[in-house]
């Protein structure tokens, strides 16, 4: 593998170099480090894999995965690729299966990724077949490390990856307690396409800065402005984080029309309110949680409306962004209206969101010819700590530092 050739200009990270989200060696190289390296990455939620044979299709990165329960109840995830020739081994989004036989030349395998069985491995008629030195045991599909935390199935390439507990950190883990309290059910999905680098979405996701100046729902309607109580927490990594804010009405200022911010336009309005009419379902006052674990998962609570959000890179300029809609199972029929409702705010065409699909576009545009350039992320300073104050970069820079952290390691 060629070794990354793009230089940051200083150890800080208040300049990010433009050539990371157009590279095609730094591209090949996240795959190694980040995806296929000591980090922890969402498969599904375990409420998606209900009995014995339950199984998803997914993806580490660009690799492409088997994760299914067996008999004993645990979860086991695999390389979906046969030790043959390379082809898929599961082809459906998901099923249920007492075993997998690749399409190509009927290899199996068991719901452990092991490889089972081999078509006329002795051969026809004293003819052909595999040699006797070959050892099933031997060949196989890479399997990886799982791990369940509050429902959500994490798995990694890597034997040096640490507890899913001490790689989240005990703030993350709180925040993810706080949403993930009781078991919940799907009850919707999306798959978006995204025109540009998977760095530039996970950054959108960080950025509580760009939330009230792009989003014009947001502040019209006052679901978040800068000037209402909230923050932003860092881990320790920098990886992780948490963004949060409450509904405050007394909060409510003039200082987006002074500066005449597009976000600052009474003209709208909804033709059916309902849409944000909801129910208080926890004490802490905390309207909107985004949530983000290093490298692509995101979970999210507005208001009622749950969901996970899975960031995978598909190749240098291409995103796939997987939203998974969440109710809990003991709600009621009035609560579960009032998130199937609520989630028309995000989602590919959600009322919040749309602007997220396309803005990330602008930027892998807009920096087409500026290979040689930096972006400037100084808002709120230099730092990578948590924050009182949502006016900052300060999760952005602390995604930077994790990923340095991994790219520049010693191999």
């Amino acid at each position: 593998m060629q070794e990354q050739t793009i230089q940051w200009k200083s150890a800080g990270l208040t300049r990010v170099p433009f050539q990371l989200y157009d590279d095609g060696v730094v591209a090949q190289a996240e795959q190694e480090r980040i995806f296929r390296g000591a980090t922890w990455n969402y498969l599904c939620l375990d409420a998606e894999l209900p009995e014995a044979g339950s199984y998803r299709t997914t993806f580490v990165g660009e690799t492409p995965v088997v994760v299914v329960k067996d008999d004993d109840g645990e979860i086991y995830a695999f390389e979906n690729r046969c030790a043959h020739r390379g082809a898929l081994i599961a082809l459906e989004k998901s099923g249920r299966a007492g075993s997998f036989q690749c399409v190509y030349h009927a290899w199996s395998y068991n719901r452990q990724g092991d490889l089972t069985g081999v078509a006329f491995e002795t051969g026809v008629k004293g003819q052909g077949g595999m040699p006797t030195s070959f050892c099933k045991e031997e060949h196989g599909p890479r399997k990886l490390m799982v791990a369940v935390y509050c429902g959500l199935v994490f798995a990694s390439f890597s034997d040096e990856v640490p507890p899913i507990e001490e790689y989240l950190g005990p703030e993350i883990c709180a925040r993810i307690e706080r949403v993930l309290n009781k078991p919940v059910e799907v009850i919707g999905r999306f798959t978006q396409a995204l025109p540009n680098n998977w760095k530039l979405y996970v950054e959108n996701v960080k950025d509580s800065y760009h939330a009230s100046l792009l989003h014009l729902f947001f502040t019209t309607f006052e679901l978040n402005r800068l000037s209402q109580k909230g923050g932003v927490i860092v881990d320790e990594s920098g990886g992780h984080h948490v963004s949060f804010s409450m509904i405050d009405p007394a909060a409510a200022d003039e200082s987006y029309k002074e500066q005449g911010l597009r976000s600052d336009d009474a003209r709208y309005r909804l033709k059916d309110p309902s849409v944000l009419a909801g129910f208080r379902e926890r004490d802490d006052g905390i309207t909107l949680q985004i949530l983000s674990v290093f490298p692509g998962f995101v979970l999210q609570q507005i208001q009622n409306c749950l969901a996970v959000r899975q960031v995978l890179p598909k190749g240098v300029g291409r995103t796939e962004l997987n939203w998974t809609y969440l109710g809990y199972a003991d709600d009621t029929p009035e609560q579960r209206i009032a998130r199937l409702k609520q989630s028309n705010l995000v989602g590919p065409a959600g009322f919040i969101s749309m602007e997220d699909g396309a803005v990330g576009g602008f930027v892998q545009r807009g920096i087409a010819g500026a290979h040689d350039l930096d972006a400037v992320v100084e808002m709120g300073g230099d730092d990578t700590g948590s924050s009182e104050g949502r006016a900052t970069e300060t999760s952005v820079r602390g995604f930077w530092k994790a990923y340095r952290a991994r790219m520049e390691a010693p191999t």
